[in-house]
Formats: structure tokens, C-alpha cells, sequence
């Protein structure tokens, strides 16, 4: 194979272009400086945000405890009191100007109270608000609302509302007569008595205010409790104060998860049927988010919602209830990072000015460098698509670059002449022409003089020569004497051995000295040298199924080493690879054809095989149908002028010749087999034989009564004779109708009919015994009470079988059938089939047997045929139809019929006249088929221009000599017969 070479220019290597990359590094440095400014300020704001989080929820765990804390103190003085111990409401009023004045100093109390171990109450609640006032009825300038519950050991409580002024001046008086309050089962008083220290509860809504709060409790020595409910409306605004960006958001809750805190207290309480808090994570989707994993997560973290990333911060404080409550602070990582987003857009826009001054010279370097890779691009594009006639690319600068340009080149060569060797061995379908082809692309593409191709028996393991060539013609392996290597015979040359056993190719010089049987090829070549390259071919498996050699004279030139060279070698072993998958796919291909017609013929050997009545019909229709297909072929009239079947159509009539009948497998035996009209499994004449029998005994028993009654001996006689002979002769009569052949006449129906009404008596039950199906066909009618009298032949209902929804054949099939399906699968009735009015068979098992060609072409239409042997089935199944439409399947007139359908039509009705292998019939002459072909032929069965060649060209008569018996072949007047056919005037 020729290789295109290029002139050498002077080209720099590729360090002298890179200074023209200089640019596009200052880009990138730029680049990653802007990143790296906006990672490290986004860092130190996370950091500086951790901080802030941290300064908060000191500023809030401060705020709580000043909240707390004064409270604390003041019940603690309280709790030393004298006053607190007063027995009643009157000595407890002693307290109203204290508690009044706490009340003043602490606007976050919602009030003070005392709870007793008796059960009494007294509370005093500052009404600070209209709604407080209004909710206690209380007067317009009332300020403080002192609640009190005295027991005194009563049933009833005594329970009061006083409602004082600012000055605490008493306004207004009001007793509670249904009081069920008692601190004793309140959680803040039994709480305090258990716990040491001051007890705080969990914040809670306030009925009276609808405020979030929370109630602290102490208790005295004399189990005396003092609380005071204490409201967190304050921390909202603090929390309002420590909202980092506009849409942060910042809360606090309880660890039940409600709300206790928030900017906008007025979302912290749900005023539904009853006021309670609001869940924590109802306020935002973002808390919503950070609750969702619970509270056990890092303290600070970053989470996603909504394609917007918040950055969170999530702390516990002790104080606000039993468990402490806890600080959640949620900020939008943009607000919070908007000063790294800066940063980086600016960093951005100076690497975006920097590209703008330094996109002219980059421009000018990438159009340097770039366009010879651009036509690189190009020229692999083309490849790609096959396309080898695509110019080649210009030169480059770049050393590099222009070395993959001449490397693309030869690719591109060496692809081409691959694909081109690889498709023309493909497309050979013939072996030996394949072996030729094989060596001839081989030798040409090595440049060699000489080639030879040697094959591996699979079974012998022999190595057998299949081809020769000798600058570049043909010769004969046996003139120059090269013979094959048996497997235990002599061993082969080294330079063979080693790719004949699957090793390596070997690349060896021999001398004539050296040449062994192989001087003749020399001698041939006219050289005293030759250079040998043997590779072996191996199919898919990697078994070696032959080896290829070729032989290239030793001219001592720089040419002979180029022959060598691993590439080249590396080329000659692809190729030799092709050619042994495509020698391997032939045989592979030839002994599956094989397989599938010892297959085919085995399936027609099984049908002739199944029933004595077509033994060898399938075996012997192929022969006819081929004989005359090869005489339509080599027949110069105008009818066959365009019949040239290709090697494929030959197969597709080879094999839908044997396989036509191959419905047959589905046909019952006994239907084909029915020789007689009463004949199933068995012949139901015996059965009416035993019913004559019994009449005839009937006779003789009516004989005997009579005499022994006194009757006359000889007129009895004279009765019981006549009775016996009519008996035995209707059933001979019987016995004739039921072997058919002939047609019955209408005084034979009738006869047949008068037999049937004579009556026998069963005294036995005719359903014991019997199947499971008989007896369901039997329950179509009541069973007669025994003994019954019967009529010697009848058509009962349990004779008749109901045909299965899946045999019906609709109008609208897609094989296009148009067969008369019958009601009934069978009808055994005697009379019935004893009227049949010619053969044997009925019209359920004639439609039986016709049924086999619609079993053909459906069985013939599900297999996996190739594209070629797409027409088997129309062939196969087209050989009882009829040239004016009348025959079956699917009523084919001669137009709608390809021609070796048309064929298979009359070798199948050749066959059957002539076959003497059948035991219902003799087998036909020769002259009388020929006759019986041509009334076929006038009536428009078969087709007239066939059926005269058929006779022309004497197929009848080869046919006779290989198949048919000597008796049988008889002189024909082919001018009569055709003639007969209308062919001949």
C-alpha cells in the first residue's frame, strides 16, 4: 500500500508558542485570586457571624436573668413575712399595699399571689389594660383586682373578687358562689413544695392577658406557697433589637417546641377556641427547616430551603422553665455574605478588563495555533463518517501539530483500505471464491509476490492447502507440489509451527537451500531469497483455523525492511483477522443450511412416517417440485422468460417443498386413517354387528315361546327363518355402506333409514363406565328408565362434540382464510356417517384434514425466517388452492399465486395419483394421472401453462423411472393429454 509522504518545511517545537499563553495564565491567575479573596472574606464573616451569634445569646441570657432574677429576690422577702401567714382575707389585706407597690416597681408582673395548705387563695393582679378590665368586669378606674378563697373548713368555699383603685381604694365588691379553683392541685404550688430553691414553669399563655409567660413559685416553712406570674414580652423586643439582616429571623421556645419569644409578638398566640402558643415552626419556613432535624444538631450549621442557603445558629439557655428554653438565629447566607458577593463581582470585573486587553493578542496566538487543529478536527470528522476523499490538513507551526497531521493521514489510509478489504470479503457468499478473495486483497495490500492460504480440519486437525498465488494469477497447488500436513505425519516447517499451533506471526528469510518443497514457488518467483510472513487466522473462539503465508522476494533494497515493519505486520494481522472471522462465518453459515435441512427433512420423514396412508408423500413432492422448477427456469417461453431464481429463492422453494405438508403433525391419525364410514379409533360395525346378533337371538327366543305356548312349529318357523334372513341381509347392506367408494344412491338412503328404525332392548346402564367427557356430552338428555327400547342405528346428542371457541377462524384473520369451518368438532352418529354420500369421511374430519394446510402456514409463519425465505409460507401453503379461486385456504385465484406455488399445486396432486404406498387405494397409471391432471387442467384447478410443460418436458416420466413401480408406467399420448387440458387444438 502506497504511503503519501510530506515535504519537510521548518517548523519550531511547541515552547516557542508558549510566551503566546502567557495571557491566557494571567487570566487564570487572576481568576483564582478573585475566588481565593471571595473564599477568605466569605471565611472570616462566617467567623465574625459565629461571634455575633455568640454576643447574642449573651445579650438574651442577660435580659432573661435581669427578668428573672428581681422576681426571684422579691418572693423571697416575701417569704419571710409575717403577713403572708394571715388566717383570713381580712388579716391578708394587710399585704394589698406591699403587693401593690411590687406590682408598680415590675411591669412584667401579671400578678402576685399566695396559695395555703388549707386551700385558700389570695391573689392580687394589676388590671393594666381595658381588655383585663373587661374580662373581670371590672370598673371603669379600677387598677388592682385582689381575688380571694377562704375555706374555713366549709363545704362551699367563700371566693371574692375586690376591685381597688390606684390609690387602693376600694370600688367595688363581688362574691364567686361557683368556686372550684383550689391551689393544691395547681402544678406551680406542688411543684414549690417539692423543690428547694425557686421553681419556674414552663412558659404558657395567660388566660387573663393572652400573654406568653411564666409563673415562679416559692414556698414558706409552713408549706404557705408564694407566685408570681411573670409575662416575656419584653424579650420579643430585645430579640427585635438583635436581627442581624432584614430577613434574619430570631426566637426563642420552649423545648416542646412553642414559641415563647419573637420580633413580631404578635404571631405568638393563636386565639382559637382556646388562646395557646404558636409552634415555633410555623412562623417561617426557614425555623420550620431547622426544626425539622431536631435539636440535637451542631450549634451552628448552614441549611438549604427553597434554592436559599440560611446560616443558623441554634443555642440553650438554663433559665425560662424546668428543661430552659432555647435561641434559634437563621440568617440568608446572601445578606450575610453580601459584602463577599462584592467583592467578588469586583474581582470578576477586573479579570473581565484585564481579559478585554489581553483578547487581541490571545486572539491572534489561537488563530495561529488553532487552525491546522481546526482542520485536524475536520479531517477526523470526515473519517468518522466514513469519508476518506477529504483533504488532508495544512501544515503547522507547532512540530507537534503537524506530526498528528501526518499521522492522521496514514490513519486515514490505512482505515480505508481496511474497511474496503474488510467489506469486499464480507459481500463473498461462496467459500472457494472467498479463500481466492482472501489471498488476492493479502498479497495486495503487503505488496508481496507470492501468498498461499492453508485451512485446518476441525476434525482431523489436518492442514490442508486451499489456494495459491504467484504474481498476482492463480496456479494449481498440485503443480507446484505443496501438499497438506496430516496431524501425525510430517512436521512443519518453523517459520508454519508456530501461527499454525495459535502462537504468534513469525517474519523468516529462506534460501532455495532452505526451501524444502517450496523450491517449485521460488523457482516461480525467479529469487534465490524470499521473506516469509505467516499469521494465523483465528475465529471468535481463538482456535486457529488456517494459517496465511506470504512470500516477498529478497531484492536487498530499504524496501524489504518497510515489508517487515511491525505496522505494516500489525496491518496484515488485522486483515488476515477479518478474513478469518468471514472463513469461519461461512462454515458456520454452510453447516447451519445443513442442520436446518436434515431438521426439515427429519420433520418430513416423521410426517410421512406418522400415517402408512401418505408414507413418502413429503419426501417425494420436493422432487417433482424441483424438476419442474428447473424446467421453467431453462424453458425459452414466454411465460418462464423472467423466471431466474437466485441461489436464496432456490433455498426458499427447497425448503417449503419438504416442509408443505408439515401440518400434517396436528392431524389426528384416526382421521386420516379412516378407511371405513363407521371407523374412529376403532369400527363401530362391530358394535352394530352385536346389535344384529342380539336381534337375531331375539328371534330364536320368540321361536322357543311360541312352541312352548302351543303355537304351531312350522309357521313359527316359517316367521323365525324369514326374520333371520332379513336381518342378515340388512346388515350386509349395512356392512357395504360402511365401506364407501361408491356413491349412494336415494333408494339406498332410504333403505338405510327403515334399518335404522327397527329397535333392540338394553336392559343395561350405557353411562357406567364411560369418561368423564362422554358422560358430560350424555347429560344433554335425561337417562331413560331400563330396560329401554332403542333403534338399531340412531344420531344421539353425546355424538356430537362441540368445536372450542380458539378453532373458530372470523371473517377478518389476518392470514386471510376463508374456510367453511363446521358447526361441530365431530359428529359420530351412525346414521349420520353411514349417509355419507361418497368416501368415508364426513364433513368435520374432511375439514379436519383440510385444516392442516392452515396449520402449515401458521407454523411455517412463526418462524424466524431470514429475509430471504420470507415468501416460504405462501409457497408451502398454496398447493390446494385452485386457478379459479374454489380451492382452500384462502380461495387463491392464479393472478394472487406466485409461480412455485403454483408448482407445489401440481406435484402434490402428481404424487397422490401416482403414490402406491397408500392402503385405501391402488396406486394410478402413469397415462391415466396424466388424464385425471388434465380434466384438473380444463377445469381450472391447476395451472394450465405449468401442467404443459410438466408434459413436455417429460418430468412426468423421470419421475416415473426413479419412484414410481414398473406396473404402473405405461405409454402416454402426450398430444392427447394436452389436448384434453384445452392446451392443443
Amino acid at each position: 500500500m502506497p504511503i503519501s509522504t510530506r515535504p519537510r518545511t521548518r517548523r519550531f517545537p511547541l515552547h516557542v508558542h508558549i510566551s503566546v499563553l502567557f495571557t491566557l495564565l494571567l487570566l487564570l491567575t487572576g481568576v483564582a485570586l478573585g475566588l481565593f479573596n471571595y473564599q477568605q472574606t466569605s471565611q472570616i464573616i462566617f467567623s465574625s457571624s459565629a461571634k455575633l451569634f455568640e454576643r447574642i445569646q449573651q445579650d438574651v441570657q442577660r435580659d432573661i436573668e435581669h427578668t428573672y432574677q428581681p422576681i426571684r429576690n422579691l418572693l423571697s422577702l416575701l417569704s419571710h413575712g409575717e403577713r403572708i401567714h394571715g388566717l383570713d382575707r381580712h388579716e391578708r389585706m394587710q399585704l394589698l399595699p406591699l403587693l401593690a407597690q411590687a406590682l408598680r416597681d415590675n411591669p412584667k408582673l401579671a400578678s402576685l399571689y399566695l396559695g395555703y395548705e388549707d386551700g385558700d387563695f389570695f391573689m392580687v393582679r394589676p388590671l393594666r389594660s381595658e381588655a383585663l378590665k373587661k374580662a373581670f368586669d371590672a370598673p371603669a378606674n379600677a387598677a388592682f383586682q385582689v381575688w380571694s378563697i377562704n375555706r374555713l373548713g366549709q363545704a362551699r368555699p367563700d371566693s371574692e373578687y375586690l376591685f381597688f383603685d390606684d390609690n387602693l381604694q376600694l370600688l367595688s365588691w363581688r362574691q364567686n358562689l361557683k368556686e372550684s379553683y383550689d391551689p393544691r392541685a395547681r402544678p406551680w404550688y406542688n411543684s414549690a413544695l417539692l423543690s428547694d430553691e425557686h421553681y419556674t414553669t414552663a412558659p404558657y399563655v395567660f388566660f387573663s392577658s393572652r400573654e406568653v409567660g411564666t409563673t415562679i413559685a416559692l414556698h414558706s416553712n409552713d408549706k404557705t406557697v408564694l407566685g408570681a406570674d411573670l409575662t416575656l414580652v419584653d424579650l420579643s423586643a430585645t430579640l427585635a433589637q438583635h436581627q442581624v439582616t432584614a430577613n434574619s429571623q430570631v426566637i426563642l421556645f420552649d423545648p416542646a417546641g412553642n414559641a415563647v419569644a419573637y420580633p413580631d409578638s404578635t404571631r405568638l398566640v393563636q386565639h382559637n377556641d382556646s388562646p395557646h402558643q404558636v409552634p415555633a415552626r410555623d412562623l417561617s419556613p426557614a425555623l420550620d427547616a431547622l426544626l425539622a432535624d431536631g435539636l440535637a444538631g451542631p450549634q451552628q450549621r448552614v441549611i438549604q430551603l427553597r434554592k436559599k442557603r440560611w446560616v443558623t445558629s441554634l443555642s440553650h439557655l438554663q433559665e425560662g422553665g424546668p428543661q430552659g428554653l432555647y435561641l434559634a438565629l437563621l440568617v440568608p447566607e446572601e445578606e450575610l455574605l453580601a459584602d463577599a458577593y462584592r467583592i467578588r463581582w469586583q474581582s470578576a470585573l477586573v479579570t473581565l478588563s484585564i481579559l478585554l486587553l489581553c483578547l487581541p493578542l490571545g486572539w491572534l496566538a489561537s488563530r495561529i495555533i488553532v487552525r491546522p487543529l481546526r482542520g485536524l478536527v475536520l479531517e477526523s470528522e470526515a473519517i468518522r463518517r466514513f469519508d476518506f476523499n477529504y483533504p488532508a490538513s495544512g501544515h503547522s507551526p507547532v512540530l507537534e501539530v503537524d506530526q498528528l497531521a501526518e499521522s492522521m493521514t496514514r490513519m486515514k489510509e490505512t482505515i480505508a483500505s481496511f474497511l474496503e478489504i474488510a467489506a469486499s470479503l464480507s459481500a463473498e457468499t461462496r467459500f472457494d471464491a472467498l479463500l481466492k478473495r482472501v489471498l488476492e486483497e493479502t498479497v495486495g495490500i503487503s505488496q508481496a509476490q507470492g501468498g498461499l492460504i492453508y485451512l485446518v480440519d476441525a476434525e482431523s486437525g489436518r492442514l490442508a492447502p486451499q489456494a495459491l498465488i504467484l504474481n498476482g494469477k492463480q496456479h494449481s497447488l498440485a503443480r507446484h507440489g505443496i501438499s497438506a500436513y496430516e496431524k501425525e505425519g510430517q512436521p512443519l516447517p518453523d517459520w508454519l509451527q508456530q501461527p499454525a499451533s495459535g502462537g504468534k506471526s513469525t517474519v523468516t528469510t529462506i534460501g532455495f537451500d532452505q526451501a524444502g518443497e517450496y523450491q517449485r514457488l521460488l523457482q516461480a518467483l525467479d529469487c534465490a531469497r524470499v521473506h516469509v510472513i505467516s499469521t494465523g487466522l483465528h475465529h471468535r473462539q481463538g482456535d486457529t483455523v488456517g494459517v496465511l503465508v506470504l512470500l516477498h522476494c529478497d531484492t536487498g533494497e530499504e524496501s524489504d525492511l518497510v515489508i517487515q515493519r511491525p505496522e505494516r505486520l500489525a496491518f496484515i494481522e488485522a486483515v488476515s483477522g477479518v478474513a478469518a472471522l468471514c472463513i469461519e462465518s461461512q462454515r458456520l453459515l454452510e453447516r447451519q443450511k445443513r442442520l436446518l435441512d436434515a431438521i426439515i427433512q427429519l420433520v418430513a420423514g416423521a410426517i410421512d412416517a406418522k400415517s402408512p396412508y401418505t408414507g413418502g408423500h413429503c419426501q417425494r413432492v420436493p422432487e417433482i417440485t424441483l424438476m419442474l422448477a428447473h424446467a421453467a427456469a431453462d424453458s425459452d417461453e414466454p411465460a418462464f422468460h423472467d423466471y431466474q431464481p437466485s441461489a436464496e429463492e432456490w433455498e426458499a422453494l427447497h425448503i417449503a417443498a419438504w416442509l408443505h405438508d408439515c401440518g400434517k403433525v396436528t392431524t389426528p391419525e384416526y382421521v386420516v386413517d379412516k378407511a371405513t364410514k363407521l371407523e374412529t379409533l376403532y369400527d363401530r360395525i362391530h358394535e352394530v354387528r352385536t346389535r344384529f346378533e342380539v336381534l337375531k337371538r331375539d328371534a330364536w327366543i320368540a321361536y322357543w315361546r311360541g312352541c312352548a305356548q302351543g303355537g304351531a312349529e312350522e309357521s313359527l318357523a316359517a316367521l323365525r327363518d324369514e326374520l333371520l334372513t332379513t336381518l342378515d341381509e340388512e346388515f350386509a347392506f349395512v356392512a357395504r355402506s360402511n365401506l364407501g367408494g361408491e356413491t349412494m344412491a336415494d333408494a339406498d338412503l332410504t333403505r338405510l333409514q327403515q334399518i335404522a328404525k327397527r329397535t333392540w332392548m338394553r336392559t343395561l346402564d350405557d353411562r357406567l363406565g364411560v369418561s368423564w367427557e362422554e358422560a358430560q356430552r350424555q347429560a344433554r338428555q335425561p337417562a331413560p328408565s331400563l330396560p329401554v327400547s332403542e333403534p338399531l342405528l340412531a344420531d344421539r346428542p353425546e355424538h356430537l362434540f362441540e368445536r372450542p371457541a380458539a378453532e373458530l377462524i372470523p371473517e377478518n384473520n389476518p392470514w386471510g382464510f376463508k374456510l367453511q369451518v363446521p358447526q361441530h368438532k365431530f359428529n359420530r352418529g351412525e346414521l349420520y356417517n353411514l349417509s355419507i354420500s361418497y368416501g368415508t369421511l364426513t364433513t368435520e374430519e374432511r375439514y379436519i384434514i383440510n385444516h392442516h394446510i392452515v396449520q402449515t402456514i401458521l407454523m411455517l409463519s412463526r418462524l424466524p425466517f431470514p429475509e430471504h425465505l420470507r415468501h416460504v409460507a405462501e409457497i408451502a401453503g398454496g398447493h390446494h388452492e385452485k386457478m379459479d379461486g374454489s380451492g382452500y385456504p384462502k380461495g387463491l385465484r392464479r393472478e394472487q399465486m406466485s409461480l412455485p406455488a403454483r408448482m407445489m399445486a401440481i406435484a402434490d396432486i402428481f404424487e397422490a395419483l401416482t403414490a402406491a404406498d397408500r392402503p385405501y387405494k391402488k396406486g394410478k397409471l402413469l397415462s391415466e394421472s396424466l388424464n385425471l391432471m388434465a380434466n384438473m387442467c380444463k377445469g381450472a384447478h391447476i395451472d394450465p401453462e405449468l401442467f404443459a410443460l410438466f408434459v413436455r418436458a417429460k418430468i412426468y416420466q423421470r419421475y416415473a423411472e426413479r419412484f414410481m413401480q414398473a406396473q404402473q408406467i405405461d405409454a402416454v399420448d402426450e398430444h392427447s393429454v394436452l389436448k384434453k387440458a384445452g392446451l392443443v387444438d
